[in-house]
Formats: structure tokens, C-alpha cells, sequence
């Protein structure tokens, strides 16, 4: 866990991603969307993106889908929860709690 601890500490928002996924751009997008100024790592594009990747999956114990989000260093998962999280509401009192956004 020490990369992706590295990675992720003293930041509100923290995306990996893949510079060709579409979905990865939803989810930037629509984090962005709300003020929030999200850390995005784009493993394509990182030297050792590889092996961050390999981290990640390490860390999480599952598969993970492209993005990952960590929300105030947690892990909240791929597209498919950071959406769920959006529709019933509860990704605005996230960021907030984050101090990712103000308002």
C-alpha cells in the first residue's frame, strides 16, 4: 500500500486513470463538474504507471475498473460506485467531507 499511500495522502480527490477511457473522462468530468480540482494519474501516460497499477490491484484485494477514486484517501472504487454515489446523492456530501468542495 506504501505507492498508492504516497499517491493519494493530503489529497481531496485522487483519480488513476487511463488516458484512452472513455469512462475515466465521465468520471473526471463529473467530479470536476462540482469544483473539485481532482489529482489525476493517468497510468498510461507515468513511467512506472505499471506497477502503480499492479499496486493498486494489490492493495484492493479485487479486480478494479478503470478509474479508481479515492475520496479523503479512501478507496471509493471504480465508475460504477462513484455513479451509484451520484444518483443517490451522496457523492456532493463526500467531496464536502473531503474538503474537495466548499459549497
Amino acid at each position: 500500500m506504501d505507492t498508492v499511500e504516497k499517491l493519494t495522502a493530503d489529497k481531496p480527490v485522487v483519480i488513476f486513470s487511463k488516458s484512452t477511457c472513455c469512462m475515466c473522462h465521465t468520471i473526471k468530468t463529473l467530479i470536476s463538474s462540482f469544483g473539485a480540482n481532482p489529482t489525476v494519474y493517468e497510468l498510461d501516460e507515468l513511467p512506472d504507471g505499471q506497477q502503480v497499477e499492479k499496486a493498486l490491484m494489490a492493495d484492493s484485494g479485487r479486480r478494479l475498473s478503470f478509474p479508481v477514486v479515492f475520496i479523503g484517501q479512501e478507496l471509493v472504487g471504480g465508475d460504477n460506485e462513484v455513479m451509484s454515489l451520484h444518483v443517490k446523492g451522496k457523492l456532493v456530501p463526500l467531496l464536502k467531507k473531503a474538503k474537495a468542495i466548499w459549497i
